[in-house]
């Protein structure tokens, strides 16, 4: 899986003109599911995601959680992370889950971020969607459970 993290003051996703999904201060991520991705994959990047201090103490550094601010997290699914750019002009996406296992490994690392008492927002899977942030600092991230 890979994810990439951007602390925000806030974010939401709209499909068709109708809000989805909506938070304040927190994180948006865009997560990419690729096909060798697993529930563990979806479970150890959801604990990374809530437990990576990139929220600022009282001193100012990098050293609170999501978790520790009070903070949401809105999660938008994003197959395009797994282009492949590296051939001709035209990305390849064969590295991507096919949907139906995409969807449920996107659910899955919802619910486990969730289930750590964050809570969660989501786009709409599959959705053409309109994706707002307000950047934070700005601080952004990418993670990726193939690579230590």
């Amino acid at each position: 899986m890979k994810a990439v993290l951007q602390r925000v003051k806030r974010a939401k996703v709209t499909v068709a003109g109708e809000i989805v999904g909506e938070i304040q201060h927190g994180l948006l991520v865009l997560l990419g599911v690729a096909q060798e991705d697993t529930l563990d994959d979806a479970r150890a990047l959801a604990d990374r995601t809530v437990g990576l201090r990139i929220f600022d103490d009282a001193d100012g550094k990098m050293n609170l959680s999501v978790r520790d601010v009070a903070g949401s997290v809105l999660v938008v699914s994003q197959f395009t992370l797994l282009g492949n750019c590296s051939k001709g002009r035209r990305p390849s996406f064969i590295e991507a889950a096919p949907p139906e296992r995409a969807n449920e490994l996107y659910l899955s690392y919802v619910a486990a971020i969730s289930e750590q008492q964050v809570p969660t927002a989501t786009g709409r899977f599959r959705a053409m969607m309109e994706v707002e942030l307000v950047n934070d600092g700005p601080v952004t991230l990418l993670l990726d459970t193939r690579k230590p």
